[in-house]
């Protein structure tokens, strides 16, 4: 076989494979980025059965990122991890995505010599464990797949919860699935309940799986959704989570969440505090307490908010701009809303502003800031004009979003009063969006 022979050979096996250079996960670099800070706040403690796929994931981007060092150090680290998890056997089938994109990466880096050497390490693991189902692939891929895709989107849901469920179905023992699969149906801040089905599934998962808290503090805003009275239990939850080791799935912004909405929103900020005293130095309880404020403060229309709660929010916001830089612009519009409140009033707001519009924006975050933009002209500058313009510019990106859905529900309501010298502007506008 010649050169070329062998070396296309060697690309349609790595085609072949099943990994997240494979899985065409096509994102951004803010999207890439953003998601790194996520899975940064996951934490490695001790006994996270995805801890695995985590340095997996955070390969993957590091690659994309052009940090070909980085992804292997992290890939390497899944190997081991993964090792670590499944005391049953150093080898299994647990690897075969991690050894795809070992084979993938060393391809990329052209060490062909070592990539054929994790091809042939996925060979081996096939041949010892087949999928239980002749045209399906292995439970252990569909499972790994439907954890990565949700972190792309709500858009991936359908397919997130048909392969947890074909990974389910083919290997049932396997708690962690159950959990996730079960998490993966639910629509995080909407009032809305599950269906009966899905309300049993979650039962029988966290009967399965009662240490995990953050699938405790989703089963409790179920029960609270379909008015059941649960603070009690909320604030014995709260006392569980502390104990846990700092992570985003630890439960706590999930129990947050049920403490604004059906507790309090200012023991919502009490808890973050006692968490922050007990931990002051992690970011991630930082932007926890951060939330709770901007609930407490720019959602609240309430008059006699204290100064010194406004200059904590304040502060708080600072660290955590500096603490996520890529989530800076987010941070920074909510610290403009915060300001809107504060005695510095709309000057400060103001600033922060005309800097974001004199940055060069990602697509992304433009649309956010275009968003947030105008309605701080409507309800703070009372400019409804120019309020008009920055709903249309962020409406106009071509990025499905909760900020261009926003926009867009804001100007169909505008046109629908027909009021105003704007309104047909804004049918035109409309129509040329084909809405």
């Amino acid at each position: 076989m010649s050169a070329a022979e062998s070396q296309s050979s060697l690309e349609d096996k790595l085609k072949a494979l099943q990994c997240h250079f494979t899985w065409d996960i096509d994102v951004s670099r803010y999207k890439l980025l953003s998601l790194e800070e996520k899975l940064e706040d996951i934490g490695t403690e001790e006994g996270n059965s995805w801890l695995g796929h985590i340095y997996n994931l955070q390969g993957y981007i590091h690659y994309q990122l052009k940090l070909k060092k980085d992804a292997l150090c992290f890939l390497e680290k899944a190997t081991e991890a993964f090792r670590q998890s499944r005391k049953v056997s150093d080898e299994g089938p647990w690897l075969l995505v991690n050894y795809g994109n070992l084979a993938w990466l060393h391809h990329k880096l052209g060490e062909q010599a070592e990539s054929q050497t994790y091809l042939s390490k996925v060979d081996t693991l096939l041949k010892e464990y087949p999928s239980p189902s002749q045209d399906e692939l292995h439970p252990e891929i569909y499972a790994e797949k439907a954890w990565t895709l949700m972190k792309f989107g709500k858009d991936k849901k359908v397919l997130v919860a048909d392969y947890f469920q074909r990974a389910i179905r083919m290997q049932p023992d396997m708690v962690e699935w159950h959990t996730s699969y079960v998490i993966a149906l639910v629509n995080r801040h909407s009032n809305k309940p599950l269906e009966e089905e899905n309300l049993e599934k979650m039962r029988m998962a966290k009967e399965q799986d009662p240490e995990n808290l953050y699938l405790a503090a989703l089963e409790l805003e179920q029960r609270a959704i379909k008015k059941e009275r649960i603070e009690d239990e909320a604030r014995e939850l709260a006392r569980k989570v502390l104990e846990n080791p700092v992570s985003s799935y630890s439960g706590l912004k999930a129990l947050l969440w049920v403490y604004k909405n059906y507790v309090s929103v200012d023991e919502a900020i009490d808890l973050a505090e006692e968490a922050l005293e007990k931990h002051p130095d992690e970011r991630f309880l930082k932007r926890c307490a951060a939330l709770c404020y901007k609930w407490r403060i720019v959602f609240h229309n309430d008059n006699h908010i204290k100064q010194n709660t406004i200059d904590r929010a304040i502060s708080l916001h600072k660290e955590v701009i500096s603490l996520y830089p890529h989530s800076a612009v987010l941070m920074k519009v909510i610290l403009a809303n915060v300001y809107t409140k504060s005695n510095q009033g709309l000057a400060a707001a103001e600033q922060i502003y005309q800097e974001l519009l004199r940055m060069n924006l990602k697509p992304e975050e433009r649309q956010m800031f275009y968003n947030n933009y105008a309605k701080y002209l409507n309800f703070d500058k009372k400019d409804s004009r120019r309020s008009i313009k920055y709903h249309m510019k962020a409406a106009a990106i071509p990025q499905q979003s909760y900020y261009q859905e926003n926009s867009i529900n804001v100007l169909k309501w505008i046109r629908g009063r027909k009021r105003g010298r704007n309104w047909r502007d804004i049918e035109r506008f409309l129509a040329e969006l084909d809405l």
